[in-house]
């Protein structure tokens, strides 16, 4: 099988990963889609609206989640990725997972992508990324034992974006290191995750010159920021629900887009 590479997936203007949560307690929306039939459904519209590629969670990240160990997230992801192999739209699938049984599982069934918000940290993970040759997105972020380590998200401390660029160096590193080709690969920065309000405003306003503070192009990153409370604080909405940012959502991919962004996780194409 040839490697994965993304750049024909990016010949067509924007590429949107929709996000299809099978968990009961997502910050989004959670429950809607842990039924498979819900979720088949939900693949349909994300398809219908743009979505060129679905992207399959079932253990929540938000903060104070609970761990989801590897039996019971496949649990949750077969009987979709069954669904989808058999009557789904027909785009390629990427699994949202840190465990490499998960990840083995999950390409075994057809999906294409592997989506480590971890960053393939775990040195199972790394080396199923290295022997195989789906797609990889390897996002930053910042844990503390088994979960993620999430300071006060409105901690009034002034904070640069250096931790963060170090960080998301070590992502790349890490991955170039273990020999695999930068064409199967996309850098996620990790918004929101172990980082602060002001640290994420910081990695934000940092978009503009990150392809060179990285070496590495704009369009091999994988933006996600949908419904996320940096938007709703950003906007001076701090109340504003999850489900109610989607426009916040689209305002900024358009603007991450002006910079050279190319591909965008989300809830909702808009």
């Amino acid at each position: 099988m040839a490697p994965f590479d993304w750049g024909p997936l990016l010949e067509s203007g924007s590429l949107f990963l929709g996000i299809l949560n099978l968990t009961p307690d997502s910050f989004s929306d959670g429950g809607l889609f842990a039924a498979p039939a819900a979720a088949l459904n939900q693949a349909q519209a994300l398809v219908q609206a743009g979505a060129r590629m679905l992207d399959l969670g079932a253990e929540s990240t938000r903060p104070g989640a609970a761990i989801v160990n590897a039996d019971t997230e496949w649990s949750r992801l077969e009987p979709v990725l069954s669904g989808l192999a058999t009557a789904g739209p027909g785009v390629p699938l990427s699994l949202d997972t840190r465990y490499a049984i998960t990840a083995s599982r999950g390409l075994a069934a057809g999906a294409k992508v592997i989506n480590d918000v971890t960053g393939f940290s775990d040195p199972a993970m790394l080396a199923l990324a290295a022997r195989s040759p789906c797609g990889l997105i390897a996002m930053r972020s910042r844990r503390a034992g088994a979960g993620f380590h999430m300071p006060p998200y409105d901690d009034p401390a002034p904070r640069d974006v250096e931790q963060a660029l170090a960080e998301l160096r070590a992502v790349r590193d890490r991955m170039l290191g273990a020999g695999i080709p930068p064409g199967r690969l996309l850098l996620d920065p990790g918004f929101g995750f172990g980082t602060t309000f002001a640290e994420d405003l910081a990695l934000w306003e940092a978009l503009p010159r990150l392809p060179e503070l990285l070496a590495w192009p704009a369009e091999r990153f994988c933006i996600g920021l949908s419904r996320k409370r940096f938007l709703a604080i950003r906007a001076g909405r701090p109340d504003l629900a999850p489900g109610l940012r989607d426009g916040l959502t689209a305002q900024a991919h358009a603007e991450a887009a002006q910079w050279g962004y190319r591909v965008f996780r989300t809830h909702a194409i808009t």
